[in-house]
């Protein structure tokens, strides 16, 4: 008896003069509906621009009325919407907000016609932010594809752009700050971060991950065959642990951690309300986990830890950001182990990769060796590259995350905050640990997976203080509850650093002054090179 074979579905033919536009978006229902406005905009002003250049643009997907939203909104409905595309068309995936990049990536990987990622230059939502990790992750998977982005797509420059696209295929950016490294001198700083490289593929370290794979950030996910010969090792972790290690810890442990940082003078903005306001139930929780953090961290000997949160946790407990802040910096309150007998990392942070970055495990794992054997605070952190204007004739950008930001890095406890996190991302609430963060010199950094290597970009920028009033207003552009970074980068212009930069997340750490900062970066530099990595100097940079 024959077998009944499948049969070769239809394939659709590329109109021409047609491109195609699709809308990757959130897991999260209600982010997706909160941001479709924002979202729409976009994609009008773009079909504007497209159509006033010549070409037709046809929507690859219809707006869901029943759902409120015209977003792609899981890896199989991508997969379906991408079978019903014409493989050789011209397409424009548009973001507006934040995305889940795999939604995406299985369609993208297979689709032949020339690909084109834009956003909108608004703070409002993130679709910068989910620009850059689509991009980044497209840059891992070896797919071909170009990237534009523009407030309306009325200037010149966006056009110019889109029409080099649309004639072209492709489009490119000026990337003249990036160079390779050079030949480092042989000084106390290189001698350092070699013997530092040498000792950590000798001894090894170990990064516990709780869960793999943070809201579809297939970019943030480095694979054991990368990672294994710079000596660093995964232990994997379910979420379920940490949760199971939480009810474990005492009330009178969490309020013990409460207690500590009122004394330090952070500000918690409490109310009672648990759907919008942060509450002291909420903030016990988060107290819970980091506790619980640290002891699982301890019982596996572990050198940096990273939650993803997002999601399945979101839907169990309070944010992890508060917990994860704590984490970061070498001031904390005290824990201790089960039988109460040892300080866990006492004097020290445990290095927290947010978000599950393992990009950031690897680059916060040498910053802190660095910094700590320089004598100088390790405390180091992942920022959101979320936006950023022109005050005062230079470019001063907003780096934000959801709140895992060291308080060394606003100047202490005294000048951080919590607030509760936005209901939309965040359901079960949960504080952050904000502020703004205080003035000073910065390394910059990012390790990222290009032609199937590990690379690392590293740049200096400036911390700087802005007037309250410019700082309220940059908040309330993007997210007011999460703590802000204002700052400008040295030699790299706005649009160099978006066309080159190979994720949505950076990393920084403070240096007391300039000379230190290049001292700083070259040991890192030269660590990072002796692991094996592609190093790559931005901007003004001495080494």
């Amino acid at each position: 008896m024959p077998y009944a074979l499948p049969q070769p579905r239809p394939v659709p033919s590329a109109e021409p003069g047609v491109v195609y536009t699709v809308a990757s978006g959130d897991l999260r229902e209600s982010a997706n509906v909160t941001g479709w406005p924002s979202q729409a905009k976009l994609e009008a002003d773009l079909a504007a621009a497209v159509t006033d250049l010549g070409r037709q643009v046809r929507r690859g997907h219809p707006v869901d009325e029943a759902k409120g939203h015209g977003f792609i909104d899981s890896q199989r409905a991508g997969i379906e919407v991408f079978r019903q595309l014409p493989p050789e068309a011209p397409l424009i995936v548009v973001e507006g907000v934040w995305q889940y990049s795999h939604h995406v990536l299985a369609g993208l990987r297979s689709h032949r016609g020339p690909i084109l990622v834009v956003a909108n230059w608004s703070g409002e939502f993130p679709g910068l932010v989910g620009l850059l990790n689509l991009t980044a992750s497209l840059t891992k998977a070896n797919v071909p594809h170009s990237a534009l982005w523009s407030e309306d797509f009325t200037d010149q420059w966006a056009r110019d752009g889109l029409r080099t696209w649309l004639t072209t295929g492709t489009l490119g950016h000026d990337t003249r700050h990036v160079r390779d490294l050079p030949a480092l001198p042989a000084d106390a700083e290189t001698e350092l971060g070699i013997a530092l490289a040498r000792q950590l593929q000798s001894d090894k370290a170990v990064i516990g991950v709780f869960d793999e794979g943070c809201m579809g950030m297939y970019n943030a996910i480095i694979d054991d065959e990368l990672l294994n010969p710079l000596g660093i090792y995964k232990e994997r972790l379910s979420q379920s642990a940490l949760v199971v290690e939480m009810n474990k810890v005492t009330d009178g442990e969490a309020q013990a951690v409460r207690d500590w940082l009122d004394a330090a003078g952070m500000v918690f903005h409490t109310g009672t309300d648990e759907a919008t306001e942060l509450t002291d139930a909420q903030l016990l929780s988060q107290f819970r986990m980091y506790i619980a953090a640290l002891r699982i961290a301890d019982d596996f000997g572990l050198d940096a830890v990273g939650i993803q949160y997002q999601q399945g946790l979101k839907d169990t407990v309070p944010a992890s950001d508060l917990a994860e802040g704590l984490l970061n910096n070498v001031e904390r309150p005290a824990v201790l182990s089960r039988d109460g007998a040892r300080e866990l990392y006492a004097g020290a942070p445990l290095p927290h990769f947010n978000e599950v970055d393992e990009g950031v495990a690897v680059d916060s794992l040498v910053t802190n060796r660095i910094w700590t054997a320089m004598g100088l605070d390790p405390a180091t952190t992942l920022h959101d590259i979320r936006w950023g204007q022109e005050y005062e004739e230079r470019f001063v950008w907003v780096f934000e995350i959801s709140g895992s930001v060291p308080a060394s890095h606003h100047g202490g406890y005294d000048k951080s905050w919590s607030m509760r996190q936005p209901p939309m991302f965040f359901p079960l609430g949960g504080g952050t640990l904000s502020g703004v963060s205080k003035p000073g010199e910065i390394v910059w950094s990012r390790v990222f997976i290009m032609d199937g290597e590990l690379h690392a970009d590293l740049g200096r920028a400036t911390a700087v203080e802005l007037p309250e009033e410019e700082t309220r207003r940059r908040l309330e552009a993007t997210t007011p509850q999460w703590p802000i970074m204002h700052a400008v980068l040295h030699g790299v212009s706005r649009d160099q650093f978006m066309a080159r930069h190979k994720a949505n997340h950076l990393n920084v750490a403070y240096a007391p002054d300039a000379a230190t900062a290049d001292k700083a970066l070259r040991a890192k530099s030269a660590m990072l090179n002796a692991l094996g990595l592609h190093v790559h100097l931005c901007g003004e940079v001495q080494v």
